[in-house]
């Protein structure tokens, strides 16, 4: 038997935020049964804690959708830290690190008990598609600036402009994954700017299994990247909270700040502690 939880990443309220599987002893584990437990969960994400191998880490850990290994991605990055500190396996009385295929992700407690990464530099290149075909996979709305950010995961990022965007869009699921294969993406971002200054985001990544990622970390960290390399990090400022889940009835708060590393938080509450037989 091993360790077990499942945790609620940016949220304080169990049964929103995004969830995550964390086996807390991965070690000894091969690679087909931890894809086959993450198949088995069916969360967008699940992940298997191991020993560090860089003396900087304090730990090692191996993130797995349903279909795929990823060498980093933000909610299970917080969720799995959360886990750990609750199980009192890793000490808060300082910053932590974690050791990821995508290399080593510190990891800060906030005062309030949100946990807060430094997400992986960010790889920025110009996307082949027009705004008017990433418009047509949406189902609508008004496209500006898609760009590929590479953040270990590597979403297409855009802005929607037009009020209402958000609501009005209809993802065209079998479109975008047959896209995102072709091109080589692991799905879309999108976000939006209210007149407020406030941020909504919804990320796509059907070709993994995951049409409609409840809150994603990782996805938030491309935003942030997006917004200074298009100027709109003038809308909302260096810090911000956004808000993702939605349309999913998982309503969930992320906070962010723009940086070289670009920062991503949130809150966590485990929702299932026990053990599994794998």
């Amino acid at each position: 038997m091993r360790a077990f939880q499942q945790v609620d990443v940016f949220t304080q309220e169990a049964g929103l935020g995004n969830p995550v599987a964390v086996v807390l002893d991965g070690e000894g584990l091969s690679d087909a049964q931890m894809a086959g437990f993450a198949r088995w969960t069916n969360l967008s994400e699940t992940t298997f804690v191991l020993p560090a191998v860089a003396p900087e880490a304090d730990y090692r850990v191996r993130i797995f959708t349903p279909s795929q290994e990823l060498p980093f991605a933000g909610h299970p990055t917080l969720g799995t830290c959360h886990a750990l500190l609750e199980a009192g396996r890793v000490s808060r009385s300082e910053g932590l690190v974690q050791e990821c295929e995508a290399g080593l992700i510190p990891i800060r407690v906030e005062t309030d008990g949100a946990l807060v990464f430094a997400a992986p530099p960010a790889k920025t290149s110009a996307c082949s598609r027009t705004a008017e075909e990433l418009a047509a996979l949406l189902g609508g709305g008004s496209v500006a600036n898609p760009l590929l950010i590479d953040v270990g995961p590597r979403w297409l990022t855009l802005r929607l402009t037009e009020p209402g965007d958000m609501d009005r869009i209809q993802p065209d699921y079998p479109a975008i994954a047959e896209a995102t294969r072709s091109s080589g993406w692991d799905g879309i971002t999108a976000y939006a700017i209210s007149s407020e200054g406030g941020v909504e985001v919804r990320s796509f990544a059907p070709a993994d299994g995951i049409d409609e990622d409840p809150v994603c970390g990782s996805g938030n960290a491309a935003v942030g990247h997006h917004l200074r390399a298009t100027g709109a990090e003038s809308l909302t400022g260096e810090s911000y909270v956004a808000r993702q889940g939605r349309f999913l009835q998982r309503d969930g708060r992320i906070r962010v700040r723009i940086a070289d590393r670009v920062e991503v938080g949130g809150h966590c509450i485990s929702v299932i502690v026990g053990s599994v037989a794998i």
